[in-house]
């Protein structure tokens, strides 16, 4: 006899198909953030920017979120107005973002700017390019962040007591294959037209698609509130300023947030910077170094799930998170031995740091669920994103100073388009360590979390699937 299903989040193909709407969605929005890290010694030859450039114009992406406290703001939004018009609103934002980008990359932004507040010099002597595509990246960065948050309160909406682990997992490691994308076709699509901006260009005709699928999943959802109302079940409470102050008195909360920052503040500015250091260090190709750093997500892609997998069933959240953030040390630490610059040992590093890539996000996600009501739960992850834009914002800033004050060690002669050009050769054995610290201070927060679940018996030793 064929089991009845008394919800539509019960049907189990309902759900999958909800995941595969909006983790396509997802895919579409990850292109942009990294679509010109394979691309940087071109930028800064067309553009005439320097590594400081480079990293102002990549930290851009969390200036509106931090200091606008944006994230925040699309916390509210989200718990107060939902997610089917939370992404909409945050898919128009990164357009527009996304657009600035472009018309600021494909050179139509000339001259230079400087910023002094009293005798304070703010921002020195800097190409006019890279603030506005700075401006624009930051623009995309409120819609994109605001967009990540709606759709993981999706995903929990529909996984909740099911596979949430694993659907995290997927959702978050088919958003990686953007990232793969953007670390394999910018380079073959700028030898293909010349053009800086092709990338950029190509993001926002992917916006556009995750648009129409994710206008589909809006459909799919309102039903599920329709079923839902009619059954006389209770919708969650709306956003309350007193939220803010719940959250923020949860310790185990913190300790995520900060966990959160520290990692990906080794992961992501990386991913920026390591097409030029394996160039640099590896001696290959702008085309084919591109592709090594593209292991990374796809290993996400073939892992994440994986491990949220095992979260569900076995449980053993915080300790993945611990054993995910000791194989970020050990790689970034190995990345800065000089000696070590044989090829196959740059694919191997970054293979690992894929591991851990998909170990921390499939149990970090899912512990903020159980720590956090689902009522509050858009502005709780809002809240560890605008912590994690810190990061994102401060870091590219720093690794690109650092290689510029400490890190020069001469320069090459390389022919592009037919031009010869003089390029600065940089050794990132200091910025390696920089990242490597990074993770040691994650693992002693993830240490610390573990110690919290133990005293507050959140569950995140637990499994996810009640059966």
């Amino acid at each position: 006899m064929a089991e009845k299903i008394s919800s539509l989040r019960e049907s189990k193909s309902a759900r999958w198909v909800v995941l595969i709407l909006v983790s396509f969605t997802m895919m579409c929005m990850y292109y942009l953030p990294d679509a010109m890290a394979p691309l940087q010694q071109n930028l800064q030859s067309k553009l005439h920017w320097s590594a400081t450039d480079y990293g102002l114009f990549t930290s851009g992406y969390g200036w509106f979120n931090v200091f606008l406290l944006m994230m925040v703001f699309s916390g509210m939004i989200l718990d107060k107005l939902g997610t089917r018009f939370t992404g909409v609103l945050a898919i128009g934002i990164m357009l527009a973002g996304a657009g600035i980008k472009y018309w600021a990359i494909a050179g139509h932004v000339d001259g230079t700017y400087e910023l002094t507040i009293g005798s304070w010099q703010v921002l020195g002597l800097t190409p006019k390019s890279a603030v506005v595509a700075g401006l624009g990246f930051a623009l995309f960065g409120v819609g994109s962040e605001m967009f990540g948050i709606a759709a993981n309160k999706a995903v929990v909406r529909w996984f909740r007591g099911k596979e949430m682990a694993l659907a995290i997992g997927l959702n978050t490691s088919t958003g990686r294959i953007g990232t793969a994308l953007a670390m394999f076709t910018p380079q073959p699509l700028y030898n293909l037209t010349k053009d800086v901006s092709a990338p950029v260009l190509l993001s926002i005709v992917l916006l556009c698609l995750g648009l129409l699928v994710y206008l589909f999943f809006n459909v799919i959802d309102k039903r599920l509130d329709k079923e839902e109302s009619d059954a006389g079940i209770a919708s969650d409470e709306e956003f309350k300023f007193s939220d803010i102050a719940d959250i923020a008195r949860n310790r185990a909360f913190w300790y995520i947030s900060i966990l959160c920052v520290l990692f990906y503040s080794a992961v992501f500015p990386f991913i920026k910077f390591a097409t030029n250091l394996i160039v640099q260090k590896f001696s290959v190709t702008d085309t084919f170094a591109g592709y090594i750093p593209a292991l990374l997500p796809f290993s996400a892609l073939l892992l994440t799930p994986l491990f949220g997998g095992i979260s569900d069933k076995k449980g053993k959240g915080a300790s993945i998170m611990i054993l995910g953030s000791i194989l970020l040390v050990c790689v970034h630490l190995l990345f800065a031995i000089p000696s070590l610059n044989s090829f196959p040992i740059a694919i191997g590093l970054v293979v690992v740091l894929g591991i851990a890539f998909s170990l921390v996000p499939s149990a970090m996600w899912p512990a903020i669920a159980k720590i956090i009501p689902e009522s509050k739960l858009g502005t709780a992850y809002a809240m560890t994103f605008w912590v994690q834009n810190w990061g994102l914002m401060l870091v590219p800033l720093l690794i690109g100073w650092v290689l510029d004050k400490y890190c020069i060690i001469g320069t090459i002669t390389r022919v592009i388009d037919g031009k010869q050009e003089q390029l600065t050769q940089y050794n990132y054995t200091i910025p390696m360590l920089i990242f490597a610290c990074f993770g040691v201070l994650a693992i002693g927060f993830a240490y610390l979390l573990k110690a919290e679940d133990k005293k507050k018996g959140y569950g995140l030793e637990q499994p996810n699937v009640i059966e």
